[in-house]
């Protein structure tokens, strides 16, 4: 038996989980050499080592859904770490960090909600993992692990131009900023609407489709998607970012 494979307990993963993400990310952090020059090189070794630590503590606990949160949990020390290195307004600060903080608590919210603890585990990671021992590792850390960590961090590329450079708040960032924010909402606002009509127990088997889920087969999707472009919106309205 694995350890902590014992722990069935949905408040008590929960809790091992925080404690396991605040080791991980504080001791990249500490392993990070400081004497690199380049922020986002610095950004991007600090996130893999996080994602080496969680990886390796979730193979110790045999439950690869460990990872789960890191998608919005990473982005959060990120985003933080770039706006208090450089000297921007803090109006500037607010508008780039408050939708991507929304965003986070959100999503935060969701993995609180429906992930079952430790006693559960994504059952696309199982079948990952289904093959030999070997195969089952290379999928493991470079499928569930490294190569969602490599997407997030290209994801939050476009912020670099925004935060560490001297750019003054103009509409284009404001509109971005407010874009971004509307986008969280529009996820938010599905997602609710999907758990009330999964609650009703005669809507068992049948498809959603009333509400946002009218409009659009996946509105929640379509907001994580207009969400990234805004990222990318307020990267291009510091005038620097790459069209």
């Amino acid at each position: 038996m694995a350890p902590f494979s014992v722990i069935k307990n949905k408040l008590l993963s929960q809790i091992l989980c925080v404690v396991i993400y605040i080791i991980s990310f504080y001791v990249a952090f500490i392993l990070t050499p400081q004497s690199i020059e380049s922020i986002w090189l610095k950004i991007t070794i600090w996130h893999l080592y996080a994602t080496v630590f969680i990886y390796i503590f979730s193979v110790i606990i045999s439950n690869s859904s460990l990872y789960d949160p890191f998608w919005s949990v990473a982005p959060i020390p990120i985003v933080v770490y770039l706006a208090t290195q450089y000297e921007n307004s803090l109006l500037l600060k607010i508008l780039v960090l408050f939708p991507i903080v929304f965003w986070a608590l959100r999503l935060t919210r969701n993995w609180i909600i429906s992930w079952k603890g430790f006693e559960h585990e994504d059952f696309r990671y199982i079948d990952l993992k289904n093959t030999t021992k070997f195969k089952a590792e290379i999928n493991n850390f470079f499928g569930i692990h490294l190569f969602p960590t490599f997407i997030v961090n290209l994801g939050l590329v476009p912020l670099l131009y925004i935060l560490t450079n001297n750019i003054s708040v103009n509409n284009w960032l404001i509109l971005a900023s407010i874009f971004t924010f509307l986008s969280v909402i529009l996820e938010t606002i599905s997602d609710e609407q999907m758990r009330e009509f999964k609650k009703n127990l005669d809507n068992k088997n049948k498809t959603m489709k009333y509400k946002l889920w009218k409009y659009s087969r996946h509105p929640n999707y379509l907001g994580e998607i207009l969400f990234w472009f805004g990222i990318y919106f307020m990267g291009l309205s510091s005038g620097l970012a790459p069209v």
